[in-house]
């Protein structure tokens, strides 16, 4: 890839972008012949022109990313060791690996010559200095009983006797590693056993000499991601509540929606993590407030007469190991996975919705909610997403008959997928939200400007007017919720973004609903073309003479 990008926001968007780019010109149109009867507002299946969106996206604000805001993230302490970070431990007296035997499970023991899976874990913080250990199977390290004897990787999930606080020296990678009843792992010079143990008693810090307490610590890994969840985490309670407030009273405001507005911007997408449903009171370690920024914007938007789409970013369990998701470590558990109580992260993303629905569907300003954002086909099922996606419409339509309900597309598979819900369903004012990068994976890595900009006229517009093709039958309008003026050739002129911009905006007003720019602001010039308002104020991206939708 020829463009300069942190390792962090790679990342995130490499896989499954790389999945995106390979789903385009799929199986064909959906099946047509079963047109339902339908009551004449059904019918209508093309929103007018003065209807259709020219909205931003206003990422990073609700749902924080360090590439879109990195300040936030200066001054964290122990800044390589948040969470999903990846770490290896050697004995200094044995010179050998830790290791979960089996990859979980199993003891955990400290007798491998060198480090690969079973000897790598990903970290989880619990507070400054205090951490949870997860294993190759997503097990985490136990000191049973909490301590006094064998340490294993048996831990379902990270309670007590799953955390361990690590003091680092200084001067070097060496570390202790403190169970939770104040005893000390050790690696003890026996040549019956290997087992790691958490029994050594020492009155005070143990010396960082060649001790059986004292492991060499390799972070292989460091704090892979940057989300929401990372930042709370990172900066602990106290400092959280400030850093939060700080960045929500001042990224976006109203004198933002009046500058879009005056721009004939129409509309704005509303990233929002799962945890604005329990505000005031959120689950550790997000940060309350994110609710009572959601209202202003809806009476900032009241105050322009612009529309916004509530999209479900973030939710329990994460649906594709993303930042963005809030996932802790990269792990995506959304589809198959329950909380401590054993409720599904499903059953908790529908109450989300239904909070949302029922504190929003009356709002004049509401364009629409969004169920969920880019599920990743290697973690969600197509049949679990249309289930939920099914469930999900419904406990909208609890509150609002005519609220657009939006869906996007399972990333990495045919959009056409969710189509084919509404051959079969009776569904009404539902959208299909399409992303669509020239950044990330091989198709875009060598490609001129006059190829990117032929990709747009041929490929995306195909792909558009397949979709729209048998709209009487699956009854879905189309959506572009993301997309931007970047690509990954270096050196373009202006007047080479120009011309991108103009095709893309041609092509994507072709879609029945329009479409969502990505991001509205970034504050790092490495990402000015992701910015829509430096892309605009810079003559890099034009606003048509016939205005953003035609």
């Amino acid at each position: 890839m020829a463009l300069s990008w942190p390792p962090n926001c790679w990342r995130s968007f490499t896989l499954f972008y790389l999945l995106l780019i390979s789903s385009f010109g799929g199986r064909g149109s959906v099946a047509t012949g079963l047109a339902r009867h339908k009551n004449a507002a059904k019918d209508e299946r093309k929103l007018a022109t003065s209807q259709k969106l020219a909205a931003v996206n206003l990422g990073g604000w609700l749902v924080i990313e360090q590439w879109i805001r990195p300040s936030l993230w200066e001054g964290i302490p122990d800044a390589d060791l948040l969470d999903g970070s990846q770490v290896q431990l050697k004995s200094v007296t044995l010179n050998k690996y830790m290791s979960a035997e089996g990859g979980g499970g199993q003891q955990v023991v400290v007798n491998r010559q060198t480090a690969s899976g079973w000897e790598t874990f990903k970290v989880w913080r619990y507070s400054d200095g205090i951490y949870n250990f997860r294993v190759f199977n997503n097990q985490f390290i136990t000191a049973v009983n909490g301590g006094g004897g064998d340490v294993k990787a048996t831990g379902g999930t990270a309670k007590e006797w799953e955390r361990f606080t690590i003091t680092r020296n200084s001067n070097n990678n060496r570390v202790h590693i403190k169970a939770n009843n104040g005893m000390y792992l050790q690696a003890k010079a026996n040549k019956d056993s290997n087992n790691l143990t958490a029994d050594y008693v020492s009155p005070s810090e143990p010396d960082w000499g060649n001790n059986s307490a004292t492991f060499e610590m390799t972070i292989t890994i460091a704090s892979p991601l940057h989300g929401e969840y990372q930042l709370a985490n990172g900066w602990g309670p106290k400092k959280a509540a400030r850093v939060f407030k700080n960045h929500r009273d001042s990224f976006i405001t109203a004198a933002d929606f009046e500058y879009l507005s005056k721009l004939g911007i129409n509309g704005v997408r509303i990233p929002v993590g799962y945890w604005i449903a329990s505000d005031p009171n959120p689950p550790k370690p997000f940060v309350p407030g994110s609710l009572q920024a959601l209202d202003n914007a809806f009476v900032w938007a009241e105050d322009h007469k612009m529309k916004i789409i509530i999209d479900l970013h973030a939710v329990p369990g994460s649906q594709n190991g993303q930042e963005h998701s809030a996932s802790i470590d990269g792990v995506s558990q959304w589809a198959t996975g329950s909380d401590d109580n054993g409720q599904s992260y499903i059953d908790l993303t529908l109450q989300v919705i239904e909070f949302l629905a029922s504190r929003y569907s009356e709002r004049q300003s509401l364009f629409g909610i969004e169920l969920l954002n880019e599920p990743m086909v290697n973690d969600v099922p197509i049949d679990t997403l249309k289930s939920y996606y099914k469930k999900g419409y419904d406990v909208v339509r609890k509150y609002n008959a005519n609220t657009y309900v939006i869906m996007c597309q399972l990333v990495g598979g045919d959009p056409a997928d969710i189509l084919e819900m509404g051959i079969h369903t009776d569904f009404s004012n539902a959208i299909l939200d399409l992303h669509y990068y020239n950044v990330f994976g091989d198709t875009f890595a060598n490609l001129t400007a006059q190829q990117n900009i032929d990709y747009i006229n041929n490929n995306r517009h195909e792909e558009i007017e397949r979709l729209n093709k048998d709209k009487d039958s699956h009854g879905f309008l189309t959506f572009v919720g993301e997309w931007t003026n970047e690509w990954a050739l270096q050196g373009a002129t202006q007047r080479d973004y120009q011309k991108f911009g103009e095709a893309q905006l041609q092509i994507y007003g072709q879609t029945t609903a329009g479409w969502a720019y990505w991001n509205y602001i970034i504050d790092e010039p490495t990402f000015n073309h992701w910015d829509f308002k430096q892309s605009y104020e810079r003559n890099y991206l034009l606003r048509p003479s016939t205005g953003w939708i035609s």
